[in-house]
């Protein structure tokens, strides 16, 4: 049994679809589970109540912690640190293996031009803070031996189910309805993404393979380094659209956070996009003889895959 916590997110649907390469026992849970695969375990639990973490591991091999709260501090504070322990408690309980699907929040500031997973930990923001504070939950509990996992971190993503993403909501959307992509800061600096296929099925390999336990793995992101404005001009092309995108400056930012909540998140973390971003999955490439989707390739799908979900909702 492969159990998803989190499964109706942009991740945990695609991983499900790709872990029936290891088994059919496939476990889904969130508040209202929809099934990927034909003899999915659908699992309905509010995660934050007691014991429900409890319930849904009971029973499972591997567990995958894929959970997306929504993108408030005050959120993350109060709901991640006790759901890292409810998951960590229930696989040492039940002898389960874990993997965690990270981001890249705990890194210090002068790691982001160039990220490996040996980069320094020292998050600059509130969010990092308690995706460190997390991590560290995980990796203690490794190190004394109460259990066995792995974390698995990725960069910022696009992709054919990635509705949620930057890329989709200031990119993708904006350049689809006529109107300039946006950006923060600066669309002239390196910044990595990476195609939410690749990172699923990447998770699915780790989370199946006995030797990647232990370790932090970056999951395989192309390593060309492309700019904001490089990465619109080619969903622009494939859309057949004028390449035009605008750059939010902080003060814009701020002010837009007054009025939309998400904004209001991002002043912390623009140390991310007013640098290089690069992220560097060689460990995973070396270590599986995988390459990751090229850019151009993945922004194909990616509109291919809009441009049909399109069609058949105009119909």
């Amino acid at each position: 049994m492969q159990t998803i916590l989190g499964a109706n997110g942009t991740i945990g649907r695609l991983l499900a679809a790709e872990l029936t390469r290891y088994t059919s026992d496939i476990r889904l849970v969130s508040r209202n589970p929809q099934r990927v695969n034909d003899k999915d375990q659908l699992f309905p639990a509010d995660l934050s109540q007691p014991g429900a973490v409890e319930r849904a591991v009971e029973g499972s091999d591997v567990v995958y912690l894929t959970v997306g709260f929504d993108y408030n501090i005050k959120v993350w504070e109060k709901k991640w640190p006790s759901l890292m322990k409810d998951t960590i408690d229930a696989c040492i309980r039940h002898n389960a293996k874990l993997v965690f699907f990270d981001n890249v929040y705990v890194y210090d500031e002068n790691e982001i031009p160039h990220m490996t997973e040996e980069s320094k930990v020292n998050p600059p923001s509130r969010k990092g803070a308690i995706r460190k504070e997390i991590a560290e939950m995980l990796i203690s509990a490794v190190r004394e031996g109460k259990l066995n996992a792995l974390i698995a971190r990725c960069a910022d993503y696009y992709g054919t189910d990635s509705r949620t993403s930057l890329v989709t909501q200031l990119i993708f959307r904006n350049l689809a309805a006529g109107k300039s992509a946006q950006w923060f800061i600066s669309s002239t600096t390196v910044h990595s993404f990476t195609y939410t296929p690749d990172a699923a099925k990447a998770t699915a390999l780790l989370g199946n393979t006995n030797d990647a336990y232990g370790q932090v793995w970056h999951l395989p992101t192309d390593s060309t380094k492309i700019t904001a404005t490089q990465f619109t001009g080619m969903i622009a092309g494939e859309l057949k659209v004028k390449p035009h995108i605008r750059v939010m400056p902080m003060l814009i930012i701020r002010l837009l956070g007054l009025f939309i909540p998400v904004m209001k998140e991002m002043p912390e973390m623009i140390y991310q996009y007013d640098r290089d971003y690069f992220f560097d999955s060689s460990k995973f490439e070396r270590h599986f003889g995988i390459k990751p989707t090229p850019f151009r390739e993945g922004i194909k799908e990616m509109c291919n895959a809009y441009s049909y979900i399109g069609s058949k909702s105009a119909a």
